[in-house]
């Protein structure tokens, strides 16, 4: 038995998983860069399943940029290379001319390492390996609605430290990573949001996240150990938590597929599984608030 296609008002919407994720068909991503009722649609939709992907998608550069920017406006990467032409829309281009640079698999929220990471992002695959090289996403408020009563309350007020020295910047030279972080000082954010739109509450820590700054309190604590091994096997439990498979869906991307997801919500992971190849995508980043 198959899963049904669903109508949503002019769209025709195929959910993918019980957890998030649906594919909506038969539609032109360009179209709703000029249409104020059919993004309205898509951004609803965005809400509901928190992310969204369609096939066969024609729009130009100058399209990609003007739809993602419906949302709010557009970030730069701070180590990933943008399109000149086109402010904001990132390249993340693999070869096979460069075989170790094709580090990507790690589960993450994209930029919790700024002071407002950003609210969502619009990726477009220009070429794709042959096989392999899928991306995952997780939702992370049914990861926070699973967990055990007892682990709720005890996040319940705590806060954490997300670190861009300690990922993108361990590994570059000393100079280089000191400077990226005299650029975006690590930024701190509780450790379950609320997201601004629908009040979900959501796990948020990820692969960017090095530590609780609020732990160390006489409920947590009653020496040294308790602080030191206590509180990094509570975070990477949590952290954990995106890996659950009931939590997930997977994308098998193909030319002109795109995908479109709620960073606040939900982490992700490109299987770097891929025989040595081009894997070209280009991502529009949307600006965020900050976290509360």
């Amino acid at each position: 038995m198959t899963a049904a296609v669903i109508t949503h008002g002019a769209l025709r919407v195929l959910p993918l998983t019980c957890a998030l994720g649906a594919e909506i068909q038969d539609m032109q991503l360009g179209d709703a860069a000029h249409s104020d009722d059919l993004f309205a649609q898509v951004k609803a939709l965005l809400l509901e399943y928190k992310v969204l992907f369609l096939r066969d998608q024609s729009m130009s550069r100058a399209e990609h940029v003007k739809f993602a920017r419906r949302f709010g406006e557009l970030e730069s990467h701070p180590v990933a290379g943008s399109d000149p032409e086109h402010p904001g829309l990132v390249r993340i281009y693999k070869s096979p001319e460069q075989p170790n640079d094709r580090y990507e698999s790690a589960w993450h929220t994209d930029g919790t390492w700024r002071e407002k990471p950003a609210l969502g992002a619009v990726l477009r695959c220009v070429e794709c390996p042959p096989v392999g090289g899928d991306t995952m996403w997780a939702n992370m408020a049914l990861a926070y609605e699973n967990l055990p009563a007892n682990i709720k309350a005890q996040i319940a007020g705590l806060r954490a430290r997300h670190s861009i020295e300690a990922t993108f910047g361990a590994a570059m030279p000393a100079e280089k990573r000191l400077a990226l972080k005299a650029q975006f000082p690590d930024a701190e954010h509780p450790v379950v949001r609320t997201h601004p739109e629908t009040g979900e509450k959501v796990l948020f820590v990820n692969g960017f996240t090095t530590h609780f700054t609020n732990f160390h309190t006489p409920a947590n604590v009653r020496v040294g150990q308790d602080f030191t091994q206590g509180s990094s096997a509570l975070l990477q439990y949590l952290i954990s938590q995106a890996a659950i498979p009931e939590y997930q869906v997977r994308w098998r991307w193909s030319p002109g597929a795109v995908a479109i997801w709620d960073n606040r919500c939900t982490q992700h992971y490109a299987v770097m599984d891929y025989p040595l190849c081009h894997r070209k995508m280009e991502r529009a980043g949307i600006v965020g608030d900050t976290p509360f």
